[in-house]
Order: C-alpha cells, then structure tokens, then sequence
C-alpha cells in the first residue's frame, strides 16, 4: 500500500507572501495616505484656501491602492480581515472624493460637517492594514491546542494600532 501524501495546512509561504503584498500596496499607498492625514488636520477654512487643488491626485492614489488591494489573494485566515482592508480604502477613497467636491464650492461651511467622518475614514485605513498584516502572520492553532491569548496581550494589540495610526508617530 503507498501511503498517501500529507500536506500541511497551513503555509507559512502563503502568510509570508500576502504580508509582502499588504506591504508592496503600503508602499503604494503609505505617502499619499500620510499627506492626507495632514491635509485632513487643517480646518476647514484652511482646506478651501489652500488644499483643494491637491485632493483629487491623492484620492486617485487610493483608488489605485484599492484596486491593487482587491488583487491580492489573502490566506484563509486574512480574509475577513483583507476585505476589511479593501472596504477602508474604498470609503477613504469616497470620503476624499466627498471633500474634494465641498471644496470646489469654496465655502469653509460645505466642508466642515464632512471633516470628522473623512478624518475616520483616513483612520479605518490604518487600522485595517495593521490587522490584516499583524492578524495574518500569526500562526494558526488547532481549536484546542492552547489557550486564548491573555487580556493583556489582546489590549496591547489594540493599543498598538491607535499608536500606528497617531499622525505625529510616523
């Protein structure tokens, strides 16, 4: 009788190569997002008077970044978390597109009610690329291997995306 070939499960190459993606589309990504931060810190007076003209060529940089998000397979275990991703940038995208339109009517009153939810959505961005890059490079249990992670590790990974995504800790 030939025993029949075992193959592992999971493969570290498959974790390895989509946090090579998520990094490659960061890359892509990481600049535009960091001059819309920004750009978003300003009020809204300031936005009208002197951003309005740089909005629609770092929107285009997330509309890229979501289109080249959307072709990376993600592991299994990455892919809640991957669309997570996807859905960040494209609301980014839309929220960017949002206040660049506000802008055009050049009165500080249209874009403020936007700023808030525009600033959140710049911030969803980063908090979904570290959970998709720091969630899928863990590796993976068995349900009954080993316990669940202590409370305090759990909070530390929480606290860590806030600082990730803090504008003034890049």
């Amino acid at each position: 009788m030939i025993p029949e070939r075992m193959e592992r499960t999971v493969r570290g190459g498959e974790r390895q190569a989509y946090t090579a993606a998520v990094t490659d589309l960061w890359e892509r990504v990481g600049t535009a997002l960091t001059r819309l931060e920004r750009v978003a810190e300003s009020s809204s007076g300031e936005l009208v008077d002197e951003h309005a003209e740089e909005l629609p060529g770092l929107q285009y940089a997330l509309h890229a970044g979501a289109e080249l998000a959307v072709g990376i397979n993600a592991p299994d275990m990455a892919a809640t978390l991957h669309a997570e991703l996807v859905e960040a940038l494209g609301e980014a995208r839309d929220a960017t597109a949002d206040v660049s339109l506000a802008l055009e009517y050049g009165d500080p009153e249209v874009v403020e009610p936007l700023l808030l939810e525009w600033r959140g959505a710049l911030f969803r961005v980063r908090l979904a690329r570290l959970r998709a890059v720091e969630r899928s490079a863990r590796p993976l249990r068995s349900d009954g291997d080993a316990p669940r992670e202590p409370k305090r590790q759990r909070e530390r990974i929480s606290l860590s995306a806030i600082v990730a995504s803090w504008p003034n800790s890049r």
